[in-house]
């Protein structure tokens, strides 16, 4: 049997990826010397538990924990993304993903995951949890965008306002949330439609997902497929009465601004720490998705503060 093995590219995570070809068939080789726990077994367990839900993920087919490894089918190198991205009539396969939150968010809520000898807190997306990713704006982008004398200013008055914003939050830990649930993070294969990266998995809002699928950083969608997504998403949804229908909107807005905020942070870190520079190319347009959900009149202030701390003249730079 001829076998190779080949790197493949790595994510925003500490993993690194490796195909291995064996004849005709193919597997993935996932390594992780940092974090484990997180980065391999919560990664399998949480796979096998949506699996069982009818989701497709990757199956773990074999476990090299002690040695930081494991090997899980292939979903092969047809992402979403570039599925998509040539498409002029968008809308009905972006339906089949929304087929894929209906699954997650009607999965019966528990609190933990057992898996092999393993038993998995799943969180709930609190309040600390939404500061603490957020945070990352302050701590990478606007640290290396602000002079020094203005950030802590900035710094104090933004989150309080973001924590006046997260306590609004309407639709909060009703359902299972991927929480990275973007067009890279969906695999296409013979019509097939796989989703990786599920590791973060938490009890969330409903509209996390959507947020994160519709403003995602990577893709511009026509603001016309957006509205028409998202009116989809709410039409066929039983979790959300026709009464909170603006609260949901409400919601999917507060979340999108709070996950392109920690975007922002994320991707200067990844260039910063990581020495990932490709991610920089991503920030203008994260800006301009920011801009679109705070022209919703609950941001009337931060959008305000934003404007001080970040003038839009300088929302376009991707030089750090």
């Amino acid at each position: 049997m001829q076998i190779k093995l080949k790197k493949i590219s790595s994510d925003a995570s500490f993993r690194e990826f490796y195909r291995i070809q064996k004849n005709f068939t193919s597997t993935i080789l996932v390594r992780s010397n940092k974090n484990k726990f997180k980065n391999l077994i919560i990664y399998a367990a949480v796979n096998k538990f949506l699996k069982d839900n009818k989701i497709k993920t990757p199956k773990l087919v074999k476990e090299y924990f002690q040695n930081e490894m494991m090997e899980i089918e292939d979903l092969g190198t047809n992402s979403f993304l570039s599925f998509i991205k040539n498409k002029k009539n968008k809308f009905n396969d972006y339906k089949k993903l929304f087929k894929i939150i209906f699954k997650l968010q009607n999965i019966k809520l528990r609190n933990f995951i057992f898996f092999k000898k393993y038993k998995i807190k799943i969180d709930n997306h609190n309040l600390k949890l939404l500061h603490k990713e957020s945070d990352l704006f302050f701590n990478w982008y606007l640290k290396n965008n602000s002079k020094k004398k203005y950030f802590s200013k900035f710094k104090v008055k933004i989150k309080k306002e973001l924590d006046r914003l997260y306590k609004k939050l309407y639709f909060q830990n009703q359902c299972f949330v991927h929480r990275d649930f973007h067009v890279s993070n969906i695999m296409v294969k013979k019509n097939n439609i796989g989703i990786i990266d599920s590791q973060d998995i938490i009890k969330g809002n409903l509209l996390y997902d959507v947020a994160s699928l519709l403003d995602d950083v990577r893709i511009i969608l026509p603001l016309n497929l957006k509205s028409k997504l998202f009116n989809y998403y709410i039409s066929r949804t039983k979790k959300i009465k026709t009464n909170e229908q603006n609260l949901a909107k409400d919601d999917f807005d507060i979340l999108s601004v709070q996950r392109n905020l920690k975007i922002l942070g994320t991707f200067v870190r990844l260039y910063k720490r990581d020495k990932k520079a490709s991610y920089l190319k991503y920030l203008p347009y994260t800006w301009r998705l920011l801009e679109l959900r705070l022209k919703n009149s609950i941001f009337n202030d931060l959008r305000s503060l934003l404007d001080k701390a970040v003038p839009k003249k300088n929302r376009t730079k991707v030089k750090f």
